[in-house]
Order: structure tokens, then sequence, then C-alpha cells
């Protein structure tokens, strides 16, 4: 009975971790960061390669990364639909 009890145990903080990392990738705080980051890495790169106004050209691959981004679940939702079958 011991047995069954620690394996509900770990089954039930598998579960939590499960949720919480689906809230984690669902998050705004997430795509913020994602958006952030990519459009730093973007500029500092561009600024290496001597892109000129480097800050300024990388918002436009930051700003496709972040629509890809926002639109994934839109199709997720499409390819669940009529693509996935079960």
């Amino acid at each position: 009975m011991e047995n069954l009890e620690e394996r509900i145990e770990k089954i039930e903080k598998r579960n939590q971790k499960v949720e919480r990392d689906k809230v984690w990738e669902t998050s705004f705080t997430r795509r913020i960061l994602l958006i952030v980051f990519t459009y730093l890495a973007i500029a500092i790169y561009f600024e290496a390669i001597g892109v000129d106004r480097p800050f300024l050209n990388a918002v436009v691959p930051a700003t496709g990364f972040l629509l890809s981004t926002l639109t994934l679940p839109y199709f997720k939702h499409i390819w669940e639909k009529y693509i996935y079958k079960k």
C-alpha cells in the first residue's frame, strides 16, 4: 500500500510540474523575454557585421519572430482540427 501511495505522490508532483511548464510556455512573460532576447541578439549581430543602424534594423526580424510565435497557437488549432487524426 505504501508503494502505491508513493507512486501516486510522484504522479501528482509530475502533473504539477507539467501544468507549471504549460503555463510558462503560454505566458506573456516568456513571450516578452523571447522578443527582447531575440531583438538584442540580432542587434548585436548586426552591429558586429557592420549593418547600418543595427538597433533599428533589428526591429524587423524580431517583429517577424514575435508574429510567428503569436500565430503558432492558431495554426496548432487548425492542425489539430484538420490534420491530426488519432
